[in-house]
């Protein structure tokens, strides 16, 4: 059997490349005769530079810009045939934020960064900037990001990892505030400021708005077109083609949950095994999406290695140990219902 191994990174414990790696092995020792395909993946969010780096090659610059609390962070933007690719969540995601300090610090992050490396890769003369979003900890509507870019003459492209609107219930505030460590009172000031920005007006009902909180609203308000993260990743990576030929794919991500069903990773390459009538399995750190939901997308089943390790601190305490046990388990069962 061939299967495709395409997982996103593993919120803060594994990155795509690891956490497919940690499903290979598991994998391998359960069925060693099956042939794996990796395709480490993102959606935009944490991992968006590297995966593509491996993927096109190109140059990879380092540099120092602002993060989210104002200090000093290393970030890298990808340079590969007159485009360079920007990750959002290296200049303000909130792995940068200690989980102690997110709730007093969730007003006033920002998206400076960003901006930085928007500005510096247009000062490098390329054509176009593709800015990943996702992972971020900021909400702060891009304010940060226009005040170091006004206007750009190149073309812009936001690719989101949601589809979510600036403002209201599913907007940047409320839909993911709580997670940055935005208590009810916050975030009802959060949806107040970005409510508030007119620059944000024009844009702020379209979908990815209220991608990186707001940051997505942002850029469409300097020109920007938008994309699905996960689409272009897909794209650009040969996935489609690596499905072609394979009898089962497998992805994953750290928390299988309904922000999964809304533009993210898991979903496109569910699509994706879908339209090739490929059965599509999802390993993630933890599972909350109901088994009609997920099939409504494209997933066949779904696992959740807390469960299988007896807990989410054991899960935690050793992911890639722990996501490889789930996947040899979850191999011999495929193995079993195909022979």
């Amino acid at each position: 059997m061939r299967v495709v191994i395409a997982p996103d990174c593993f919120g803060g414990t594994l990155s795509a490349r690891e956490a497919a790696e940690a499903i290979a092995s598991g994998w391998r020792r359960a069925v060693p005769s099956d042939e794996l395909v990796l395709r480490p993946l993102a959606d935009g969010g944490p991992g968006f530079v590297e995966v593509l780096h491996a993927a096109l090659g190109g140059v990879l610059h380092e540099t120092t810009v602002t993060g989210p609390r104002g200090e000093a962070v290393t970030a890298s933007w990808l340079e590969h045939e007159g485009t360079a690719y920007v990750e959002s969540a290296q200049a303000c995601g909130l792995h940068l934020v200690p989980r102690e300090e997110r709730a007093a610090t969730v007003e006033t992050v920002t998206t400076r960064g960003v901006g930085e490396l928007v500005a510096q890769a247009v000062r490098a003369g390329v054509g176009t900037v593709v800015v990943g979003l996702g992972g971020s900890a900021t909400t702060d509507g891009g304010a940060g990001l226009l005040e170091v870019v006004d206007a750009v003459g190149v073309r812009l492209v936001a690719a989101s990892d949601v589809e979510n609107p600036l403002l209201g219930p599913h907007g940047a505030a409320f839909a993911f505030g709580p997670q940055k460590g935005a208590s009810p009172e916050v975030v009802e000031r959060l949806e107040a400021r970005l409510a508030g920005m007119a620059v944000l007006e024009p844009v702020r009902d379209l979908a990815g708005a209220g991608a990186a909180g707001g940051l997505g609203a942002a850029l469409m308000a300097l020109g920007a077109s938008v994309t699905s993260g996960a689409g272009l990743v897909r794209r650009l990576t040969s996935l489609d083609e690596a499905l072609d030929t394979a009898d089962l794919a497998v992805t994953g991500e750290g928390s299988f949950d309904w922000q999964s069903l809304r533009g993210k990773l898991v979903t496109e390459v569910a699509g994706g095994a879908a339209e090739r009538g490929l059965p599509c399995l999802v390993l993630a750190g933890q599972v909350s999406v109901g088994r009609r939901e997920a099939g409504a997308v494209g997933v066949r089943e779904s696992y959740s290695v807390a469960e299988h390790a007896g807990s989410v601190a054991k899960s935690v305490g050793d992911p890639a140990g722990t996501l490889s046990d789930l996947a040899s388990e979850v191999a011999r069962q495929w193995s079993h219902s195909r022979s």
